[in-house]
């Protein structure tokens, strides 16, 4: 065959895909910007699992990620047995061989828990004094104590608890959430992070790849909100611009983006031009979502904030105003826990920072009917070590503790526990993985079925492993 031939058959041949890809693209465009209607008219979201694998429990989930890893030993696993043994040495045939992060060749001393302990509500659940408000709503907790995960160090941890494995780059839990689910707004973001700062300087960084989308497309990622200010840049428009030439810039670039996708079929182009459309309406739904002036005088005394002000207690009244409006997943970084030394007072101050808000976000979201379809989680990357460092505690992994309430969780529990110095989790072990899968399931989704195709195999949130935590459920 002659080369002319070749490259007409190719020329052809590149035509026909072209074509083809324009008419997928362009079905791909409208059925992401057309909402979806079940039988009576009610939005359905984009998700992909439609219908749900089995009858959910819950319709969204507030992950409220207490950075830098709080000690279990200070907060929700009280060890008298560590308080006995302070000052002595470690049990070598705890430690030896074990992943330490900063404490490796160091002499491992036992240091006692720096804050008494009280069993408080009808059930009994052992919590540190340090959570006054939080003693209120004992009876709605389930205190997990038998937590495990695979990243000493901080970046790292973050990443294996949000995306379930430690290689950068895959998608977060929140991405999978809205990318299996969809959102149920039409003017806000399936997954939005909101972060706050402690006083007592313990900050380690958030990368804002602990929200990416990663290989999933890059509409699913989260979108952080900021804590003063305009909460999204640039969400106003300049003087002059109007809403309605306003639309008209979006309509015009989204007409153009559409005839790049058809011409060259890239799905990334989609997800612009559903970026623009969200985008734009985000203009309007915003100024309202951050009008805390709708909020009576009760419910912000509940709260101990006026909102806007940056605090996590802002946030966590933001965020049930971000439930109510339909998103999917929203997550609370709070950065003021990395207690490597003065652990009895910096955790107090933290402590003191986050209970009210959490007493309030659980008891708001009860008396407006929306916690029982609401998961709430309350945990860090990891926990801290029973030796001393100094007068702080260095990274663990081996055992923590974290608490849910609501959406399908069995509350007033405590579930699972350490051995007596708080080293090891030793019964009803759950790993990450298992937090995944129940956080899904309860969320109506089968953790094994919800899957991406990329670079040859298909991917989930609990990867190879991951089971339904059932003894928790409700």
């Amino acid at each position: 065959m002659r080369d002319a031939d070749l490259i007409n058959r190719w020329i052809n041949r590149r035509a026909f895909l072209g074509r083809s890809l324009t008419s997928l693209g362009s079905i791909a465009v409208s059925a992401m910007l057309a909402p979806k209607q079940g039988a009576a008219g009610v939005r359905e979201g984009f998700g992909v699992v439609q219908p749900r694998h089995h009858v959910p429990r819950c319709k969204r989930v507030i992950f409220l990620t207490m950075a830098g890893g709080p000690s279990h030993l200070e907060t929700f696993d009280y060890k008298p047995e560590l308080a006995k043994m302070h000052g002595q040495p470690m049990p070598e045939s705890l430690t030896k061989g074990q992943p330490i992060a900063q404490l490796q060749g160091a002499k491992l001393v036992c240091l006692a828990p720096q804050h008494e302990f009280r069993r408080v509500g009808q059930s009994g659940q052992e919590i540190s004094v340090l959570f006054p408000y939080l003693h209120r709503v004992a009876d709605e907790l389930c205190i997990i104590r038998s937590m495990r995960t695979e990243a000493i160090n901080h970046d790292p941890a973050h990443t294996f608890m949000n995306t379930g494995t430690t290689i950068s780059g895959r998608p977060s839990m929140g991405a999978w959430i809205w990318y299996g689910l969809g959102s149920e707004s039409d003017n806000l973001p399936g997954f939005v992070v909101l972060t706050s700062t402690g006083r007592s300087g313990q900050n380690q960084p958030i990368a804002s790849r602990q929200w990416s989308a990663g290989f999933l497309p890059s509409r699913y990622q989260g979108v952080h909100f900021r804590s003063k200010g305009e909460p999204v840049l640039y969400v106003g428009n300049p003087p002059g611009v109007t809403a309605g030439r306003q639309k008209d810039i979006v309509d015009t670039t989204a007409a153009l983006d559409r005839l790049l996708l058809d011409s060259i079929g890239d799905p990334e182009i989609a997800t612009r031009v559903a970026q623009y459309e969200m985008a734009f309406r985000m203009q309007s739904s915003i100024p309202e979502l951050m009008d805390f002036s709708r909020e009576d005088r009760r419910t912000l005394e509940l709260y101990g904030t006026k909102g806007g002000d940056g605090s996590f207690a802002a946030n966590c009244l933001l965020a049930r105003r971000l439930a109510e409006r339909g998103v999917r997943f929203i997550q609370l970084y709070h950065r003021d826990w990395d207690h490597h030394g003065g652990i009895k007072n910096d955790i107090a101050v933290v402590a003191k920072e986050v209970d009210q808000a959490c007493y309030a976000l659980i008891t708001d979201l009860k008396a407006r009917g929306m916690l029982d379809e609401t998961l709430v989680v309350w945990g860090g990357e990891f926990g801290r070590t029973p030796m001393a460092q100094g007068n702080g505690r260095d990274h663990h992994i081996k055992g923590f503790s974290i608490w849910l309430a609501g959406g399908g969780i069995k509350p007033g529990i405590t579930f699972g526990a350490t051995d007596e110095l708080g080293y090891n989790a030793v019964e009803d072990v759950v790993e990450v993985h298992d937090l995944h899968a129940t956080m899904l399931h309860l969320l109506g989704i089968d953790h094994e079925r919800l899957t991406y195709p990329f670079q040859g195999r298909s991917f989930r949130l609990t990867d190879v492993k991951g089971r339904v935590v059932t003894e928790i459920l409700a």
